[in-house]
């Protein structure tokens, strides 16, 4: 089977906080790649023939032909994201974002990115929309950049300023078809709108705004390509009263109507 540079090839996750444990015994590893992000609780893994207790906040990598051996109890009650990946350029891209080789796990901190973005790679799998697979390497590479940030202390040079524009990003992408409103935002955590809306695109290369309208956009094309929602249902569905306005909006960022992107999307 020839791979390409960066392939991921399954994802999932898994979340137990009651009923019967799930273990992982895979004593010969896998073909490919796996990483594992551990959201909550503690998992118990066995390197070695030792067992290593590992808890939240942490990054499990296992490489091709590794000894995958796991356990996931109920009363430790764990969530734990997983990806699968492989091709040709894997060692190499690793080593440019300074992934960990000498260990399998890492510490990379509590960040709401993580499991968003796995999540957008389980949606992608899952949905199969156009061009999916370059989302899945976009989200995938995603991850590796933050671990990159989280490791190298870049999002320690003002932790409370990357902490409250983590929780807003977080925030926006649950909320993004209601009525945001980043002044009330700012002041509610005690900044001024100024200084968040400065940071904000500082940090994310975007002010709220635009922030905003990308995740409604987004969300539309999913609705459009999956759904048989009229236009002004979909306009309504991601945050806009107007379908006229949604319509221009729409057609501003993609370069084409709602209507001739479902038309697209349905002859592809």
């Amino acid at each position: 089977m020839e791979y390409k540079s960066l392939t991921v090839t399954a994802a999932g996750h898994h979340c137990v906080s009651s009923g019967h444990a799930i273990s992982t015994v895979r004593p010969e590893g896998g073909d490919d790649y796996q990483l594992l992000y551990i959201a909550s609780g503690k998992v118990h893994f066995y390197f070695d023939g030792q067992e290593h207790i590992i808890s939240k906040d942490n990054m499990v990598l296992y490489r091709p032909g590794e000894p995958q051996i796991c356990d996931l109890e109920p009363i430790d009650k764990p969530t734990v994201y997983w990806v699968h990946f492989t091709g040709s350029d894997v060692e190499q891209t690793l080593n440019y974002y300074q992934i960990p080789t000498e260990t399998n796990v890492f510490y990379v901190g509590s960040k709401p990115d993580f499991p968003w973005l796995y999540n957008q790679i389980i949606r992608e799998l899952q949905l199969k929309r156009i061009h999916f697979e370059d989302a899945l390497n976009l989200n995938l590479q995603h991850i590796f950049l933050t671990i990159n940030r989280s490791m190298q202390g870049e999002d320690n040079v003002d932790e409370e300023m990357t902490a409250l524009i983590e929780h807003a990003t977080h925030y926006f992408r649950e909320n993004f078809n209601q009525n945001i409103m980043i002044e009330n935002f700012a002041k509610l955590h005690n900044v001024t709108p100024h200084w968040f809306m400065q940071n904000f695109k500082k940090i994310m290369k975007s002010t709220p705004r635009q922030y905003i309208i990308t995740l409604r956009i987004n969300s539309a094309m999913e609705l459009l390509e999956n759904t048989d929602y009229s236009i002004v249902q979909v306009a309504e569905a991601v945050g806009y009263d107007n379908p006229l306005y949604f319509s221009r909006i729409f057609k501003k960022r993609t370069g084409i109507s709602p209507t001739n992107y479902r038309k697209k999307s349905q002859n592809t």
